[in-house]
């Protein structure tokens, strides 16, 4: 694994272990209709936006952790350059 990635992992799951409720997406839509009262488990709509939230949340994770990584390189790059 290159040492970018490995980077961008650990800071990814140093922001997951910040996150209280983290919520997960299930694969088996029994399970996703189990937390919707009976009339509404035919709408399965609420169950795309719930899930498309978690998506959201996701990739709102992802990005921060890409953007600290970049801001750390800029810092290194910088630091580099003043001290040679």
């Amino acid at each position: 694994m290159s040492e970018r990635r490995k980077r961008l992992h650990e800071l990814l799951l140093a922001l997951i272990n910040k996150q209280n409720n983290l919520e997960l997406i299930e694969d088996d839509s029994e399970k996703f209709t189990y937390t919707f009262h009976e009339k509404d488990s035919r709408d399965f709509s609420k169950v795309i936006e719930r899930n498309r939230k978690i998506l959201k949340k996701y990739q709102s994770l992802i990005r921060t952790a890409v953007t600290l990584d970049a801001l750390m390189d800029s810092e290194n790059e910088k630091n580099f350059k003043i001290n040679n």
